[in-house]
């Protein structure tokens, strides 16, 4: 546990990415089994653990602390496992703390009316930094600034793999890993992937720059629209079936209806999943009411029907067909499909193309049909893991910008949990008796520089109107120029409209608040779903 602490410690005080990886490394390769493949595990995909946990530790700190100074030292912070683990009183001897091995087995083992004792014996063990890091790590997600991604990179470099080799049996193997790390270290056979549905990394594309689209010939390339939905893979074999979001995240609990079409078949597939209703693709919003869920309800599953558009297939039949041409791939994705017509399924419609002048005319024409962009596909280049520079080039439609009024500020967490750097805008809208008000219409909380946080900061503490808990109201005086993907129509919003990816592109310090735009100007980017023909 204590070199766990450490190693937590050492990562939320390291901002480069290759320091990060060394500190991992050098902890995958010191560390005994089974505890490194417990941090593995809480580093990446979490434990298999599910703790009350919130709760808990609000009982816990009632019994230690006044609760006042609990609340108001959590809102301050911004982070329970730290607070917890500095107001927590220190015990005489602490600091020979159980291992994590010892500690997942315990809480295995614990009813739910006796983690709150089990826990508290735990923490009495430890020394403030030790406290923290067990509640990081039982906590589901210790934000210690690595993707599970990093760390599967640090794992692979630390004994002498490749990140796609890892990926590839990562879905194979279940926490703590003693079977990844025996093969890994060369003790062990690769873990068997036949006869399981497990994830495939995906292949993953470059942004192309307006200026280089000229090396897009239709000799070379392929063209497909990008759809806005979320990528997944879907694994049928052996009797079993899955669904993975790009990132390898099970997400097949949550759509079942499609899953059901895939029953019996041997095949894995990438695509895009959507809402579609009467052929017509739904806009995102609609699909965001369906991620994230353990379990679909019969009535989501009615009002929002999923639906995959295919894009590519990497394996068929036990062959793996992902050395093979893109071109050739597509024939026989093609092929299976008028063979078998799974339900809500249909293929990526090809775009034809003579130039490359051609395709910014076609992408001209995203917007309006509410599309992202193009796809562009090398027609000769294999299926490789990850974002491989010359194969698969995403062209998506411009940004668009507005000039919005901070209303709120919120601090952040992590490192900003002392800044208020999480911000809610709005818009001008006519109210009651014909006077002008502000609308919230989005939050955002990215784009700016450290400069520009600071000074936020300051103007959020000296404009502050009101308080609702962590929240500021502010004088509506500070304009932020506001770039975003589409607008939607929400009846969760006041506006009655949600802004679709909402950044910070400029901070507009010295536009007055009275010329920002209206809500009438933000609706007409509203534009109605394509048909989900593609054509």
């Amino acid at each position: 546990m204590d070199e766990f602490a450490r190693l937590l410690d050492a990562l939320v005080v390291t901002p480069a990415r290759n320091r990060k990886i060394e500190l991992l490394e050098r902890y995958f390769r010191q560390a005994p089994d089974p505890d490194r493949g417990w941090a593995l595990a809480a580093l990446s995909d979490g434990l298999p653990l599910r703790l009350a946990l919130k709760r808990v530790l609000a009982e816990l700190m009632a019994q230690r602390v006044d609760p006042v100074l609990y609340k108001l030292s959590r809102d301050y912070v911004g982070d329970t496992a730290e607070t917890v683990a500095l107001l927590w009183p220190d015990t005489p001897g602490a600091g020979r703390p159980p291992s994590l091995g010892q500690i997942v087995d315990s809480l295995k083992q614990t009813p739910a009316s006796r983690l709150g004792p089990v826990l508290a014996e735990m923490l009495d063990t430890m020394t403030a930094t030790q406290r923290w890091a067990l509640l990081k790590f039982v906590g589901g997600a210790p934000r210690v600034g690595v993707s599970a991604r990093l760390v599967k990179t640090a794992l692979a470099s630390a004994l002498g793999s490749s990140l796609e080799d890892v990926e590839e049996v990562w879905h194979a193997v279940a926490p703590p890993y003693t079977e990844l790390f025996a093969w890994l270290e060369g003790r062990s056979e690769r873990p068997t992937l036949l006869a399981r549905p497990v994830f495939r990394p995906m292949m993953l594309a470059h942004p192309l720059a307006d200026e280089d689209i000229g090396q897009i010939s239709p000799e070379e390339f392929i063209a497909e629209w990008k759809w806005d939905g979320i990528r997944i893979q879907i694994a049928a074999t052996g009797g079993e079936v899955r669904l993975y979001s790009r990132t390898g995240d099970d997400i097949t609990a949550a759509f079942p209806d499609v899953a059901v079409g895939f029953a019996g078949r041997e095949v894995t597939l990438d695509g895009e999943l959507l809402v579609v209703r009467d052929g017509v693709v739904a806009p995102f919003s609609d699909l965001q009411q369906r991620l994230n869920r353990k379990v679909a309800a019969t009535r989501l599953l009615e009002a929002h029907p999923a639906h995959v558009r295919l894009y590519d297939m990497l394996l068929l039949s036990g062959d793996d067909l992902r050395p093979l041409a893109l071109t050739e791939r597509r024939r026989r994705l093609e092929a299976w499909f008028s063979a078998t017509l799974p339900p809500r399924t249909d293929l990526s419609a090809l775009i034809a193309f003579d130039r490359p002048s051609e395709l910014a005319e076609i992408r001209g024409g995203a917007r309006a049909a509410a599309i992202e962009g193009l796809m562009l596909k090398r027609k000769t280049g294999p299926y490789l893991a990850g974002r491989v520079r010359g194969h698969w080039y995403k062209w998506k439609r411009d940004a668009l910008t507005v000039d919005c009024v901070m209303m709120y500020a919120q601090r952040g967490s992590g490192k900003r949990s002392s800044l208020y750097s999480d911000y809610t805008f709005g818009v001008w809208t006519t109210g009651e008796a014909g006077a002008r008000v502000l609308v919230p219409v989005g939050k955002a909380y990215s784009g700016m520089t450290d400069e520009e946080l600071l000074r936020i900061d300051r103007f959020v503490r000296q404009n502050t109107t009101e308080t609702f808990g962590p929240v500021r109201a502010v004088k509506p005086e500070l304009v932020l120029e506001i770039a975003f993907d589409a607008v939607q129509l929400s009846r969760r919003h006041k506006s009655g409209v949600a802004m679709r990816f909402p950044r910070i592109n400029r901070i507009r310090w010295d536009k007055p608040a009275a010329e920002a735009d209206t809500l009438a100007t933000l609706s007409t980017y509203i534009v109605s779903a394509p048909d989900a023909s593609g054509d």
